[in-house]
């Protein structure tokens, strides 16, 4: 029974990566010792990296720079290997299976280089169709078919140096796609682009996933948390090489805290009569009290613990001091406040 499982596990992980360390070490260290130069110590971008990414997921990793974000995707394209543990795409180690691992991802990174700048953009995406092994028509067919999804028509025969940084960027999305890989690595893929255009970004990277014939596991780093709330099925946080959190978006938020802000606006004739009621039923640091435009429009502020009655409370004493409300608001926690709780305390984990 036990062995069913274990396989069924493995089946249904698309990626899985155990206890991944990377550590750069000193460059010529031999050298600078002999010559008695100074040198920093070894950089330690990885620190005992585990998790698994299930068959079809958007799976999101957020931190900030420095964080071992990219040297991650690098090491499960099989770019760098790790120092310690392993890590697999369906079932198929970086490191002894690297090639079959290549068959088997398509990677976009953020600052791309390895792009042809004197060829054309579809001259580009011929030359590395024919490195995955694709034919001439099947190749060519493959390119319109990424032209016409990305919008990129009017762009397939201007060179690449002359695209703008967000065409490149969406250049190199399209040329991970190029074999219909069953696992993507995208390294910011909507960094450089215009809201329009990261929007079709967005809705593409969900269209993939959400495919019934060949639903793609997504694998998506970014420093834009709205972008990875709206799309990611879960998202882990790292922070200085080690994992910090992995949970859906909605749940890392709710276990970094259960307050929530509360803004009412409402207006008052007698506003000193309502300010006199919230002080008899609450302390003074409950609430802020702000007059908005307009002599009796006014905004009360406040927070409360996640669904208690405070707000109901807070209503009725303004109502039966003649207040009328306006619009009610809840400012809940975002990934922000989430990745900043971790950055500012190292010893929090989930």
């Amino acid at each position: 029974m036990k062995n069913i499982t274990l396989e069924s596990k493995l089946a249904s992980d698309a990626v899985s990566v155990n206890g991944v360390s990377k550590t750069y070490p000193v460059p010529f260290l031999r050298l600078k010792k002999l010559l008695r130069r100074k040198f920093k110590p070894p950089v330690e971008a990885l620190r005992d990296v585990s998790f698994n990414i299930r068959a079809g997921e958007i799976f999101g990793l957020i931190g900030p720079n420095g964080a071992g974000k990219t040297t991650l995707t690098k090491i499960i394209a099989t770019l760098i290997q790790p120092t310690e543990g392993s890590a697999t795409v369906n079932g198929h180690d970086t490191v002894r299976d690297d090639e079959r691992v290549r068959r088997n991802v398509g990677l976009a990174g953020a600052e791309e280089r390895s792009f042809y700048w004197r060829l054309t953009a579809e001259e580009n995406l011929l030359f590395f169709a024919r490195l995955y092994g694709l034919s001439g028509s099947d190749a060519r067919r493959r390119i319109q078919e990424l032209f016409q999804l990305f919008e990129f028509d009017e762009l397939a025969r201007r060179r690449f140096a002359e695209l703008s940084t967000g065409n490149k960027q969406r250049l190199a999305v399209a040329r991970a796609m190029l074999a219909n890989p069953p696992v993507l690595l995208l390294d910011e893929p909507t960094r450089s682009l215009d809201p329009i255009a990261a929007a079709r970004m967005r809705e593409t990277i969900r269209s993939l996933a959400q495919d019934k014939d060949q639903r793609v596991t997504i694998f998506l780093t970014s420093h834009n948390l709205a972008e990875v709330e709206e799309l990611c099925d879960r998202v882990a946080i790292i922070s200085k090489g080690e994992i910090r959190a992995i949970d859906s978006p909605a749940n890392l938020r709710a276990t970094h805290t259960q307050q929530e802000e509360v803004l009412v606006e409402f207006t008052s004739l007698a506003v000193a009569d309502a300010e006199h009621a919230l002080r008899q039923s609450f302390s003074d640091r409950f609430f802020t009290l702000e007059r908005r435009s307009g002599g009796s429009q006014w905004l009360l502020k406040f927070s409360r613990e996640a669904g208690d009655e405070t707000l109901d409370s807070v209503l009725r004493v303004l109502q039966q001091s003649g207040a009328v409300i306006r619009s009610v608001e809840i400012e809940r926690p975002t990934l922000l406040d989430v990745l900043e709780r971790y950055e500012k305390d190292p010893d929090t984990r989930e």
